[in-house]
């Protein structure tokens, strides 16, 4: 019974953290126009499954957070995420046939793009005379990213919600003065969402995380211990060095390594994974 007991006091702290999170946020901007977007696209998942069964929809957050300083903001902090990850697991999602709500980072990768350089709106265009046309090296790539994306979104597969902040919750509402002196700034970690995804948002979804860690050392022990933590249904792990080269997918059972095929050039390590991932939601939705 005390156990018991112990379980709801944390939950009771967990759930007062996230209140107070959500309480001090400002209304999102376009709350009502994201709302019904989402609504719309589930329901023309529901058409599409035609009586014959649920189609399977996927979640997808893509990229980091920014933390702004000041309301107006000039300065924040920030992560390395790419989204590059995300956006190449959204292009397999849609392969396998799902329907992917893909809520990315502004500025971050996007599906369909992996090929195209770095700084495309420069790189994959040429001047030939007077006019601009696509550069003959991309011109391919351009038009396969085009319109595979169209296609996409056209068919109502791919719903696509950008983010940028978690919030704009500091007090400061003008550039911070460098004459002030040195800044002393209180960071508060951001309560974990995961455990309320699993138990209350989403309790019949299947469920995968990502741990990045630079030490390989402890990287599975974290993983395994986020596993039961949230109680998801599986957690990809990554370490910093070799994240484009390998993963682990850890699950309640198995401890599953997946490589990139280093036989070809253009292959990626998200390919074989997301593969992995279909074939364990697969078995969870027959079991």
């Amino acid at each position: 019974m005390a156990a018991m007991n112990d379980s709801e006091t944390l939950q009771d702290s967990l759930h007062g953290e996230i209140e107070s999170f959500f309480d001090s946020a400002p209304p999102l901007k376009d709350g009502p126009d994201i709302s019904r977007k989402v609504k719309e696209f589930i329901e023309r998942t529901s058409l599409s499954a035609g009586g014959k069964g649920a189609s399977r929809v996927v979640c997808i957050t893509s990229g980091g957070t920014t933390v702004p300083l000041e309301k107006r903001c000039v300065r924040y902090i920030d992560n390395f995420s790419s989204g590059h990850r995300g956006a190449a697991s959204t292009e397999y999602f849609l392969e396998a046939g799902y329907f992917v709500i893909f809520l990315y980072r502004r500025g971050t990768c996007q599906p369909f793009c992996q090929s195209l350089p770095e700084d495309p709106l420069l790189e994959c265009f040429e001047v030939k005379e007077s006019n601009v046309q696509a550069c003959q090296s991309h011109s391919e790539e351009i038009k396969r990213a085009i319109g595979e994306h169209c296609d996409a979104l056209k068919r109502g597969l791919l719903l696509k919600v950008p983010f940028t902040t978690i919030f704009e919750y500091l007090q400061e509402e003008h550039k911070i003065q460098s004459a002030s002196g040195p800044l002393d700034m209180h960071l508060v970690q951001v309560p974990k969402m995961l455990s309320v995804l699993r138990r209350e948002w989403a309790p019949m979804a299947f469920c995968i995380s990502f741990k990045l860690e630079t030490d390989s050392k402890i990287l599975l022990e974290k993983a395994d211990t986020a596993l039961k933590k949230y109680k998801m249904h599986a957690v990809v792990a990554n370490e910093l060095l070799t994240r484009k080269e390998v993963v682990v997918v850890v699950t309640g059972s198995e401890k599953i390594p997946v490589h990139r095929d280093k036989t070809v050039a253009s292959a990626d390590v998200e390919s074989p994974l997301i593969k992995l991932l279909v074939e364990k939601h697969s078995s969870q939705i027959d079991a």
